[in-house]
């Protein structure tokens, strides 16, 4: 399956009415574990979504006759879409009763579901916030690992915890459909490692017409349509 990734009107992630949005519509969910006592770090828990992407896409039930595979499909031959929501105590463990996948970083632990139909979700999930994932780091990340893929963020969008999830999700997506078999595997078997950055604002521009996967968003909540949100820089696609 090919999809273009460069800033072009058929991007998954635009706007602009496409094919993609005359297909049936569905949505990733993520829910990322916030306990009011003892909250994840920001750019932690945007890289556990991004490696929780991954692993879903990556999992033997997404791919070939697997049980997620057909929804997994069909999620990518339209608009393709992630939502975050949050979860503490209860629903936490009422979310991990659900089909899917916990992946754990330092401090973070994000759920990945198999994708559901835009207007069908499980109450579980459905009764979930998606507002309050305003998140902090205590101290400023380390410098990214240039020999390891990096997420790079548009330093000058303003985006919640959540938003900037599903963004980190969708550049680690954009890699993963523009590597060789040969180099899935490796990063997969390495366990995905990956680092979520915001860019230089020098750099920004350069990094946008480099040719690396582009994400550019479709403008549903907080950015305008079309924005420019993540470069995926992967060692192999440089």
């Amino acid at each position: 399956m090919s999809h273009d990734v460069t800033p072009s009107t058929d991007s998954p992630f635009r706007s602009e009415p496409t094919a993609r949005d005359q297909a049936p519509q569905f949505v990733l969910p993520l829910v990322v574990r916030i306990e009011k006592s003892d909250p994840p770090a920001r750019t932690d828990a945007l890289e556990t979504a991004a490696r929780a992407v991954l692993v879903l896409l990556s999992d033997e039930r997404s791919v070939g006759d697997g049980e997620w595979a057909e929804v997994v499909r069909d999620w990518q031959d339209a608009r393709i879409r992630k939502v975050v929501r949050r979860a503490r105590g209860a629903e936490w463990r009422r979310a991990e009763g659900l089909p899917g996948i916990t992946v754990t970083g330092k401090s973070a632990e994000v759920r990945v579901f198999p994708p559901v139909p835009l207007d069908g979700w499980p109450k579980d999930l459905a009764r979930l916030q998606v507002s309050g994932t305003d998140l902090d780091d205590p101290e400023p990340p380390a410098a990214a690992d240039l020999t390891a893929p990096v997420l790079w963020l548009n330093p000058d969008l303003d985006m919640s915890a959540g938003k900037a999830m599903a963004q980190a999700g969708h550049g680690a997506q954009l890699a993963w459909w523009e590597l060789s078999d040969e180099e899935r595997a490796a990063w997969r078997d390495a366990g995905f490692p990956l680092a979520v950055r915001a860019a230089d604002p020098a750099r920004w521009g350069e990094l946008t017409t480099s040719g690396l996967p582009l994400v550019r968003d479709a403008g549903f909540t907080e950015i305008a349509p079309g924005s420019c949100t993540v470069v995926a820089d992967h060692p192999a696609l440089r």
